[in-house]
């Protein structure tokens, strides 16, 4: 046995001592580790039995690694890889490599296949030996190959493979043996390798147990393989898991699902014991049928039925990577099995977009578009990553990856495959973050204008639906039913357009035309802003909104009655985020959007309209400056104080024509919906929601009877008991009509209590007396009335009964 050291260099003689005690070390190991059958022999573990590993202890060469991969060979095992179940994806992909280079061979010397034609990888496990083995029929290596390639970190027989063929030849080969193959050492406590190559005429067993030295021997038991390689892991007692079928099926699959060649894996099954006999007999001559219809009663009515356990290799990679193919050559059944198989989704996609994206980085990919939104997309929104699977030659790279699509875009589902991403060595992330912004831009770009399409087909149904003049009425009703791929689309995933509006600044103009809104015009339809636009009147600067709890409530408000009686739309925003989306946004083709919810609101007057309304203006000016004293003694002093109310001002408004008064707040502060939103969430900041609830405008209209009512009391007395009562419970009830709350209600309840009982005549200051309850002696007559009743109707039915 001969021991070679890698840098540190020599070549050291071990004494016979040293061997045999080895020697005797290693069969009893193997002896105690083996159990003996019913015939006596010894089980052989991964083909070898114990004589095989005798003569191979006994004929090793004892090799060690790198000065410098002891060391690197513990980060790897321990720190490079955050799961270890990846070793499948590694040695997968370098059998891969294997077969990917004697396909390659075979093309240039069609001999080099010989009898073994069949380029494929095969799965298998011991149960009884705690052994996994990936076995592939590629190029194999020879004894020299297994030193070199196996005793150095990141040595690629791959790589030079690659340097040898620069012409230009198709060999797109993954991963290097080195690094990914030392994955193994993540669930084995030892590997061993047997390999055989055509430019070897002998078979190789490499193994080690990850200690610094590994062994080289011929195999004893001569050419077993043919051509290729079989790597076979002792797994650890924390890795018997993967000593199941369903596993093995389950992480095949996942990594190596779309790999070219075929990959099996070994499945028990059972069986009639008489069912493979039957089988058997397919080879034979063939007889009569009569005959054979003979034996074959004749067979039932001998054999007991019995079951027999046998092996078979199943397919699992059956799924082709279709996103490798021209999409004109793609079938609209292989796009939906092919997102049902990669999504695990029981319904088709809504749509997809196929496309190849070529530049400084060059990939194939394929985007799909859910019918519905997973119950909990909203509960995980910050924490959920993208579900677009990242490839690598067919080869699963990441099955979520953080930044290959941003927040809003998680419901997103596909592939994306590149035969050129810049992986570190573990190939768990990419190496620079550049190459990652390139491929999420590509990727949201083409993602929008998949969205794009479906809401411009949509637009474009709707004209064809309006140029139709002559339908029955029932088919209309239907057509109204059915909803557009776009609208489905919409009612799953409207959030998360509006969250990409708030959250994407370089996308948002784009974002923009998805969005949909109801208006005041729109019959509960939600249009789109370019509709809203086509819609305005010729003289209309902005685009006017509101913001509330429904439809129906925002319709009564009494900010909305100057927009109805001039016919202006309004967008009506019912949902949580509209309003963050809305603001975010500012604008929209040039048009600002504005709050009618808010002060300052400026609409088309006439010359007459406004110099009348500067009189009015003067008229009610002691008005107003008494209503802003009181209410600044109210919310500063009074009962309000606590409620974090503040008046800026009280003016007369433009906005109103039935209600007396309105509240709105000032330009840059919370409306009122927003308020009930911020005072909902659980961690909020008093201090700053006070802050940003604003400034509060009493806007009062001078045409109501009550304002005029009393204008006209405050001119005589401006400390009439009945005007302030009547000020306070108009700013309060205006607060509550304009959807903001009021800490203390009592005394608004107070009042209101006060003006009921003067409504019905009686003193709402009248002393609290106790009600005078009836005297005993009329409850002890009743009572004895209807005993005496209860007694009659009893001495009635005994008399019926003695007479029947």
């Amino acid at each position: 046995s001969e021991k070679h050291e890698g840098s540190s260099g020599g070549l050291h003689w071990l004494d016979e001592d040293a061997m045999r005690v080895r020697s005797l070390v290693t069969a009893v190991a193997w002896l105690w580790t083996a159990s003996a059958d019913d015939g006596g022999e010894a089980q052989a573990v991964d083909g070898f039995t114990t004589e095989d590993r005798e003569k191979m202890t006994e004929s090793s060469e004892k090799h060690e690694f790198q000065a410098e991969v002891n060391r690197l060979m513990d980060i790897i095992i321990n720190s490079l890889y955050t799961d270890k179940q990846v070793f499948v994806r590694e040695l997968i992909s370098n059998a891969a490599d294997a077969l990917e280079k004697a396909r390659f061979m075979s093309v240039q010397d069609e001999a080099f296949l010989g009898d073994n034609k069949d380029l494929e990888i095969k799965v298998e496990y011991d149960d009884e030996g705690k052994t996994l083995s990936i076995v592939d029929s590629g190029i194999g290596m020879t004894k020299a190959d297994l030193i070199n390639n196996l005793g150095t970190v990141a040595k690629s027989g791959t790589t030079n493979f690659l340097e040898a063929i620069q012409d230009g030849a198709d060999a797109n080969l993954i991963g290097q043996f080195g690094v990914g193959f030392y994955a193994a050492f993540l669930v084995a406590d030892k590997v061993t390798v047997t390999s055989k190559c055509n430019d070897d005429p002998k078979q190789h067993v490499w193994e080690s147990s990850a200690d610094a030295s590994f062994t080289v021997t011929e195999d004893p038991r001569g050419n077993t393989l043919g051509r290729g390689t079989r790597v076979t892991l002792h797994l650890k007692e924390d890795a018997h898991e993967f000593l199941s079928e369903d596993k093995l099926k389950e992480l095949t699959k996942k990594y190596s699902q779309f790999m070219q060649f075929p990959i099996y894996v070994k499945t028990k099954k059972e069986i009639e014991a008489d069912a493979e006999e039957d089988d058997d007999d397919d080879d034979d001559e063939e007889k009569d049928d009569a005959e054979v219809k003979e034996e074959d009663e004749e067979k039932k009515e001998e054999k007991q039925p019995g079951k027999k356990t046998v092996h078979e290799w199943e397919q699992v990679n059956t799924q082709k990577a279709i996103w490798l193919r021209q999409k004109e050559d793609v079938k609209e059944e292989e796009y939906n099995e092919f997102y049902k198989a990669i999504s695990k989704d029981y319904l088709d996609p809504l749509s997809y977009t196929h496309f190849n994206a070529e530049g400084e980085i060059e990939f194939k990919s394929i985007l799909f578009l859910p019918k519905k939104a997973p119950f909990d997309m909203m509960d995980n929104y910050w924490t959920k990553k993208s579900e677009v699977k990242l490839y690598v030659r067919r080869v699963l790279v990441a099955e979520k990856f953080e930044e290959l699509l941003p927040r809003y875009l998680n419901f997103v589902r596909g592939v994306v495959d590149s035969d050129d991403l810049p992986l570190n060595v573990s190939r768990e992330q990419l190496q620079q973050n550049k190459i990652m912004k390139v491929i999420s831009k590509k990727l949201v770009r083409k993602t929008l204008e998949l969205l794009k399409k479906l809401a411009k087909d949509e637009s474009s149904e709707e004209e064809d639906e309006e140029g139709e003049e002559k339908e029955a009425s029932t088919e209309e009703d239907k057509k109204d039913d059915e909803e557009t791929p776009w609208q489905k689309f919409y009612k799953e995933f409207a959030k998360n357009l509006k969250m990409g509006c708030y959250e994407d600044d370089s996308n948002r103009s784009k974002i923009s035309k998805l969005l949909r809104f109801a208006t005041t015009k729109s019959d509960g339809k939600e249009i789109s802003l370019d509709q809203y636009l086509d819609n305005m009147k010729d003289n209309q600067e902005s685009i006017y909104y509101m913001a509330g709890e429904s439809k129906e409530v925002l319709e009564k408000s009494p900010s909305l009655q100057i927009f109805q009686k001039k016919g202006i739309e309004v967008l009506t925003l019912t949902d949580h985020l509209d309003e963050s989306c809305i603001q975010k946004l500012a604008d929209y083709e040039g048009k600002k959007f504005v709050s009618i919810q808010k002060a300052d609101i400026k609409l088309e007057e006439t010359e007459e309209e406004k110099k009348r309304f500067e009189k009015i203006k003067d008229m009610y000016k002691p008005l107003t400056d008494w209503w802003k004293e009181k209410l600044t003694d109210l919310t500063e002093k009074g009962a309000l104080k606590d409620s974090g109310v503040k008046v800026e001002s009280v003016q007369l408004s433009k906005r109103l024509v039935d209600s007396p008064c309105v509240v709105v707040t000032s330009q840059f502060g919370y409306s009122a919906h927003q308020e009930k939103i911020m005072r909902a969430q659980a961690f909020q900041n008093k201090d700053q929601l006070n802050m940003m609830a604003g400034r509060k405008t009493l806007e009062i209209n001078p045409n109501h009877p009550v304002v005029h009512d009393l204008l006209e009391k405050i001119k005589q007395d401006k400390e009439n008991s009945q005007a302030v009562d009547t000020a306070t419970v108009l700013f309060q009830t205006a607060m509550i009509e304009s959807g903001y709350d009021i800490s203390d209600p009592s005394v608004l309840v107070k009042k209101v209590y006060a003006m009921m009982s003067k409504e019905i005549g009686v003193d709402p200051n009248a002393p609290m007396k106790e009600i005078e309850v009836p005297e005993e002696e009329e409850e002890a007559e009743d009572t004895a009335d209807a005993e005496d009743e209860d007694d009659a109707d009893e001495t009635e039915s005994d008399s019926k009964k003695e007479e029947l």
